[in-house]
Order: structure tokens, then C-alpha cells, then sequence
């Protein structure tokens, strides 16, 4: 089989094509064809070596990278009877994905509907996931309930903005420009404005009266961070789940005193998603949802095997809207 290897840390000159044989599950594993894999920032980050010292994600050198597919089943390891050949699923966290075949866990994998194309299950794995637990979990959307969306025109942003909408809260959005501004009104917004060096803040307190949002999510980091601060409401919610921007190293916990006796966490997907039946629920609603029209995924482009670096390149350059997908056959 064909598959991108990393055997050291760098950008995206470090990705080495292969030819590998193809594996055989052990126990309580699938061997799934692929047909699809998601491209997501944590392949940047993966190459970066930002999970060299991971416990949560302990994923070391050398390795396949990518780690959300969709394809079928193509072999079954001892102990696996949820599962037949042939059937079509989807699963994230398991890296490997940036291959025709992988080797999964069959407690990650999940059955994807006759009715989904593969290529839209493996874009709603991971963002879908995420986005799902942010905003049921944490921030608890439903009427009544303001929120700032960092990054709304990405993958998990889009969606965030779409299920908050959908469950009756009041979502207010950032972006690098207007046009993905645009982007994330359409998408269920009910203000949408930049970043505009960390004024963002003042313009989350005008729309809330002066009172600030009940949780911000802010997936950037370093740019943002303090300043989301800022937008929340006094024992408010501040939610980072991710660092494209850069990590904050200097926060001194008197700050979420002086910021109002805010909350500050910084949630893992891999946390919310410990068991097979909390991924199987959590996947189901998310995949009922795009089924039904009341979620949209838009795919920002379709790579392969020979081109993938470019997707890479446009992500970290916030060059893309949507998800990117990499065609493995």
C-alpha cells in the first residue's frame, strides 16, 4: 500500500511517500480500506513534532500520519463481531490515515449510514466530534446562552456556529476578513466581525449590553487569548482547545480573577471521547444532522497522496474554508 511516513520533525518536506505491506489486525482491531481521510491541523502539528511529549496523544517517530478516515472493512482481528467485511465506517484519533489501509481499534470505528457518501463521513469525524462536545458539553447551548467563536470559518468554527444556531443560543463569530465573515453568517451567526488586534472583545461586550458572552471558544491561542478574556461575562467560560497561533506560556491565574472570576479550560477530544458508546452516540447525532440538513460541512478541497503538502500549506496559511480531504481510492 501507498502512505506518508514522518522519520523526524519539520514542515512539510519532512512527509516521505511509501510502499508498505499492507497490515494485519490483532485483536480487537479492523483493518479498514480507505477511502477518504480528513486533513486537519493536528497533521501539521504531528509533523511539527507538538505531541512528541503528548500523554493524551502519544504519537512518536516514525509514523503514518493523518488520524480520521472512512473506507470499508476490509479484515476483522480476533474478538471483533460488531463489525463484517465490507461494511462502510468512519473513525478519528487513530493515526495512520494518510495510507490506502489502516489499523484501527474497533472501539473508535463507527458505522456510517447507507445514506452518507464516505468522503462526507470522514470530513464530520473529528470537527463533528469536537464541535459536538464544545457545544453540548461545555458550552451547554441552548436559548438564553451567548457565545464567541474564534476561527468560525473552519472546519469545527462552521460548526460550531451551525449547532449553536440550531439549538437556540446566540452566537457571535470572528474571522481574519470579511469574507469569511460572510461565511460564518450564513452559516447561523448573529454577528460576525474580525479580530481587529484584540478588539473583538469590545465588540462582544457592545452585543451583550457590556456584559460580555456566557463562553468563548478560541481554538488560536497566543493572538487571542487574553483578549477573549476580556469578551467573557464575570464567572464566564473561556474554552481553548486549540494553539494554531501559538501557546500562551505566561498566564498568571490572577488574571481569570481580575477578568471576573472566569473559567479557563483547556479541553481534549480524546477525553470526550473514552468510550466506544459515548463515540458511537456522539458520531450518530452528528451524522443524523447532515443527514437532515440541519448541519453542512463544506469541503474546501480534495488532495491526494501526491499533492497533500499543498493542503498542508493552505491551512497553515489561513488561506483555507472548510475541510480539506485527501482521495486514497
Amino acid at each position: 500500500m501507498r502512505a506518508i511516513q514522518i522519520d523526524r520533525y519539520g514542515g512539510p518536506e519532512v512527509m516521505i511517500r511509501r510502499d508498505l505491506p499492507i497490515p494485519r489486525p490483532g485483536p480487537g482491531e479492523v483493518l479498514i480500506r480507505l477511502a477518504w481521510s480528513g486533513i486537519n491541523f493536528m497533521d501539521i502539528h504531528t509533523c511539527q513534532g507538538k505531541y512528541a511529549g503528548s500523554r493524551t496523544y502519544p504519537v512518536r517517530v516514525p509514523t503514518t500520519i493523518g488520524m480520521e478516515g472512512a473506507g470499508t472493512v476490509a479484515a476483522l482481528g480476533d474478538g471483533v463481531t460488531e463489525f463484517q467485511l465490507g461494511d462502510r465506517v468512519a473513525y478519528c484519533l487513530s493515526w495512520g490515515s494518510y495510507a490506502e489501509y489502516a489499523i484501527v481499534a474497533a472501539w473508535r470505528v463507527v458505522p456510517v449510514p447507507e445514506a452518507m457518501s464516505l468522503d462526507l463521513a470522514a470530513a464530520a469525524m473529528f470537527h463533528g466530534l469536537t464541535a459536538h462536545y464544545l457545544a453540548h458539553d461545555l458550552g451547554q447551548f441552548g436559548p438564553g446562552v451567548t457565545a464567541l467563536v474564534h476561527s468560525a470559518s473552519g472546519g469545527i468554527g462552521q460548526l460550531l456556529v451551525q449547532l449553536g444556531a440550531r439549538l437556540g443560543a446566540t452566537i457571535y463569530a470572528t474571522t481574519s476578513s470579511e469574507a469569511k465573515a460572510e461565511v460564518a453568517r450564513q452559516r447561523g451567526a448573529a454577528a460576525a466581525f474580525l479580530y481587529d488586534e484584540g478588539r473583538f472583545a469590545d465588540r462582544a461586550r457592545e452585543l451583550t449590553g457590556g456584559r460580555g458572552v456566557d463562553v468563548v471558544f478560541d481554538p488560536i491561542g497566543r493572538p487571542t487569548l487574553r483578549d477573549s478574556l476580556r469578551a467573557a461575562r464575570t464567572k464566564g467560560l473561556v474554552v481553548s482547545f486549540g494553539s494554531v497561533g501559538g501557546s500562551v506560556k505566561d498566564l498568571d491565574p490572577i488574571e481569570l480573577g481580575e477578568a471576573g472570576s472566569l473559567f479557563l479550560t483547556r479541553p481534549r477530544l480524546a477525553d470526550h471521547l473514552d468510550d466506544a458508546a459515548t463515540i458511537r452516540r456522539r458520531a450518530a447525532e452528528i451524522f443524523a444532522a447532515l443527514l437532515d440538513g440541519s448541519l453542512s460541512i463544506a469541503i474546501a478541497g480534495r488532495y491526494t497522496l501526491d499533492d497533500v503538502e499543498q493542503a498542508h500549506a493552505a491551512l497553515e496559511d489561513r488561506r483555507m474554508i472548510g475541510k480539506p480531504l485527501l482521495q486514497l481510492s
